[in-house]
C-alpha cells in the first residue's frame, strides 16, 4: 500500500513538473515568436494581442485548477472583459479605455516590449524615418496628455491649419485640408523625446485601432469636433490600378484616361479622411486607410451600436447613433460608388443659444428665440446641411417651459435632449425597419405631449403629419427643414400634402401650410464655415397684411431680423396678432419683459 501511495505520489509530482514545463514553453513561445529580427513590429504585435486576448476570453477556466472563489472572480473579470471588447466599438470611452489598458498590460508583461525594443515597433528614435501618421500621432498624443478631448481644436487652431487655402496648381483649386508639409512642420515644432510609457501608449493606440477601433479616426472621432467622414474623395478602385503602376510620366496618366491631370498627382480613395469642424470640412489629406479592407471594416463596425440591422447589398445604409449620441451613417456599393461613413458629432455643452448666437447686436436674435419658445410659436429651423439647424434647436428647447412635456420624433437619436435636460419629461422616438415615421408620429398622440419636435421633416408623409399635429395634437411645434428660402419651405410643405392625398387643391393646401407655420429661422454658413442666422422670418395670415409686407403666390411674409455686414439688425415688427398671441402663453413676468423688448426694438411701430 505504502509503495502504491509514494508511486501515485511521483506520478502526481510529474504530472505537475509536465504542466509547469509546458506553460513555460508557451510563455517563451509568446516571446520568441516577436522577439526574432523584424518581430516587433505593428503588424506582428497586434496578432499577438488578438491571440492573447482570444485565449483569455475563451480559454477553459475548469482545467486551472482553481478556488471556488479565484474561479468566481476570474469568471467575472472575463465577462467584464468579454463586454468591453463587445461595448468599445460603439463609442463607449470607457470600454475603449479598459481594452488599451488589457493590450498595455499584455504588451510588457506576456509579449515582452521593453525600453530595448520598444523603438523597432515606431522609430521614436530616429524622427526621419518617421511616417506623417507617426508624426502626427505623437504630437496628437502630447496634445491629448494637455487639452483632453480639445486636444485637436487646439492643435488646428494653434497652427491655423483650418484656413482657407486657395493656391494656384492644386488639382481641386484649394480649400480646407492638412498636409503632410503642414504635419511635418507641426512636429519639428512640437517634438520632444518620449518616455517608454509614453511610446507603450502610442504604440497600444496604433494597435487597438488596427484592431478593435476605427482605424486612423478612432481618436479623432472621439475629440470635440462636429464629424468626422471617410471614403467620400479620391479615386475608386479602378483609377488605383492604374496609379499603382507607377507611370513615369504624367503623359502615361494621360494615356490612360485622366485627361484632367495637372501638376499635383492625384489622391487614391484610401486617402480620404475628413473632419467636420466649426462649420468646415477640412480634409486631412495625410493619413491613409491603407487599404479598401481596412475602409470596409470601419464602415462594417462603426455603424452596430445596439445592432441596428445587418448593412448588406439589399440593404446598402443605415442610419443609427453611437453609445456617446454621435449619428452616424454608412454606405456601401452598389447603393454607392463606394465604402463610406459619416459621424455627427453634437456639442452638447455648447448647446446654449449665447454659444451658437455671436456677432454685432447677437442679443436680438437670442432674445427674439427665447420668447418664440415662451411663446409657443410654430416655428421650422430651416438651411442647408452643416449649417447648424440641430444644435440651435437643441439650444432653442432649454426656453420652452419647462412644465410642458415634450415628444420628439427622429430619424436617428441625435438631438439627446435628455441628456442635456435631464429633469425634464422627454421622450424620443425614432424610425426602425417594422415601425415607420408615420407610425411614431401617430402614437405621439398618446403620450401626453405638450410640444412635438421633429428632427427633420424628410419624407412627404412627416411633412403632411407635422402640419396636421400642429393644427390639432399639441400646443407648438419645432421642427428642421432643408429648404433655402421661406417660399420654398411653404411650397415643400405644401407639395407633401398634395402627394399624400390629404388635400387636391394646391390654393387650399398652401392655405393650410401658412395657417401652422408661424416662424422661420434659418440659418446659413459662409465660404469660411462661419454659421450664423441668416433671416428670422414670420408668416402672415390673410387678414394681417400690410403693405410693408411681401407677398408672393397667395401668402405673405416678411423678414423680421437679418444679419447684415457681420451684425444683426432689425427690419420689419412683429405682428401685432402674433405679439398678443405669444402673450397670451407667457408668465405675467415674462410678458411684461416681452412688452420692454418690443418697445426697444420697434416701439415706434405700436402704441402701448
Amino acid at each position: 500500500m505504502l509503495w502504491n501511495m509514494i508511486g501515485i505520489g511521483l506520478i502526481i509530482v510529474a504530472g505537475l513538473g509536465y504542466v509547469g514545463f509546458r506553460y513555460r514553453a508557451y510563455h517563451r513561445e509568446q516571446r520568441t515568436d516577436v522577439t526574432e529580427p523584424g518581430g516587433f513590429t505593428i503588424e506582428s504585435l497586434t496578432e499577438k494581442v488578438k491571440n492573447s486576448l482570444h485565449e483569455l476570453s475563451h480559454g477553459q477556466l475548469a482545467d486551472a485548477g482553481l478556488h471556488e472563489e479565484e474561479y468566481r472572480r476570474r469568471i467575472n473579470q472575463r465577462a467584464e472583459m468579454r463586454k468591453a471588447l463587445k461595448g468599445c466599438v460603439s463609442g463607449s470611452i470607457s470600454d475603449k479605455t479598459y481594452v488599451k489598458n488589457l493590450i498595455s498590460d499584455l504588451l510588457t508583461r506576456s509579449i515582452g516590449l521593453n525600453k530595448s525594443n520598444v523603438d523597432e515597433v515606431i522609430p521614436f528614435a530616429e524622427p526621419e524615418l518617421l511616417t506623417s501618421q507617426d508624426q502626427f500621432e505623437i504630437v496628437f498624443y502630447l496634445y491629448q496628455q494637455q487639452f483632453g478631448m480639445d486636444a485637436l481644436s487646439r492643435l488646428i487652431d494653434t497652427y491655423d491649419l483650418g484656413r482657407l487655402r486657395m493656391e494656384e496648381g492644386i488639382q481641386d483649386g484649394g480649400g480646407f485640408y492638412i498636409s503632410e508639409e503642414d504635419i511635418q512642420y507641426v512636429f519639428e515644432c512640437e517634438y520632444r523625446e518620449l518616455g517608454f510609457r509614453e511610446k507603450t501608449d502610442i504604440i497600444v493606440q496604433r494597435i487597438y485601432q488596427h484592431y478593435k477601433g476605427f482605424s486612423v479616426v478612432d481618436e479623432i472621432r472621439d475629440q470635440r469636433i462636429d464629424g468626422v467622414s471617410g471614403g467620400v474623395s479620391g479615386m475608386l478602385d479602378a483609377m488605383q490600378d492604374v496609379r499603382l503602376r507607377q507611370p513615369s510620366s504624367w503623359n502615361d496618366l494621360l494615356e490612360a484616361g485622366l485627361e484632367d491631370a495637372q501638376t499635383q498627382a492625384p489622391l487614391n480613395g484610401m486617402q480620404s479622411v475628413w473632419i467636420f469642424y466649426k462649420g468646415k470640412s477640412i480634409h486631412l489629406a495625410f493619413l491613409s486607410f491603407g487599404s479598401i479592407r481596412e475602409l470596409k471594416r470601419v464602415c462594417q463596425n462603426i455603424y452596430k451600436y445596439n445592432y441596428p440591422g445587418q448593412l448588406s447589398e439589399a440593404n446598402g445604409y443605415k442610419v443609427n447613433e453611437m453609445k456617446d449620441g454621435s449619428r452616424v451613417v454608412v454606405v456601401r456599393p452598389p447603393f454607392a460608388e463606394s465604402w463610406a461613413f459619416f459621424v455627427r458629432k453634437f456639442d452638447i455643452p455648447n448647446a446654449s443659444l449665447e454659444q451658437l448666437i455671436t456677432g454685432t447686436n447677437a442679443e436680438l436674435p437670442i432674445t427674439i428665440l427665447q420668447y418664440l419658445m415662451k411663446g409657443s410659436r410654430i416655428t421650422a429651423v430651416t438651411g442647408a446641411q452643416g449649417s447648424g439647424k440641430t444644435t440651435l434647436l437643441m439650444a432653442m428647447v432649454k426656453h420652452i417651459y419647462a412644465s410642458y412635456t415634450l415628444r420628439v420624433q427622429e430619424m436617428a437619436f441625435e438631438l439627446q435632449l435628455r441628456r442635456i435636460y435631464s429633469r425634464r419629461n422627454i421622450l424620443s422616438f425614432r424610425e426602425t425597419e417594422h415601425i415607420s415615421g408615420q407610425q411614431g408620429l401617430d402614437l405621439q398622440k398618446k403620450t401626453d405631449g405638450t410640444v412635438n419636435i421633429l428632427g427633420e421633416v424628410a419624407s412627404d408623409e412627416v411633412a403632411a403629419w407635422m402640419i396636421q399635429m400642429s393644427q390639432v395634437a399639441s400646443l407648438f411645434t419645432l421642427f428642421t427643414h432643408h429648404a433655402k428660402t421661406f417660399r420654398d419651405l411653404v411650397f415643400s410643405l405644401r407639395n407633401s400634402l398634395l402627394k399624400t392625398g390629404m388635400f387636391q387643391h394646391e390654393h387650399i393646401a398652401e392655405e393650410q401650410v401658412v395657417s401652422v407655420i408661424n416662424f422661420d429661422v434659418h440659418m446659413k454658413k459662409d465660404a469660411e464655415g462661419r454659421r450664423y442666422i441668416e433671416r428670422i422670418t414670420e408668416c402672415l395670415p390673410r387678414a394681417e397684411q400690410s403693405d410693408s409686407v411681401e407677398e408672393r403666390n397667395g401668402f405673405t411674409f416678411r423678414n423680421v431680423v437679418e444679419y447684415q455686414n457681420g451684425g444683426y439688425v432689425v427690419t420689419a415688427p412683429i405682428s401685432a396678432g402674433s405679439i398678443i398671441d405669444m402673450r397670451d402663453q407667457m408668465t405675467l413676468q415674462d410678458a411684461a419683459e416681452f412688452d420692454r423688448f418690443i418697445a426697444r426694438y420697434w416701439g415706434d411701430h405700436y402704441d402701448h
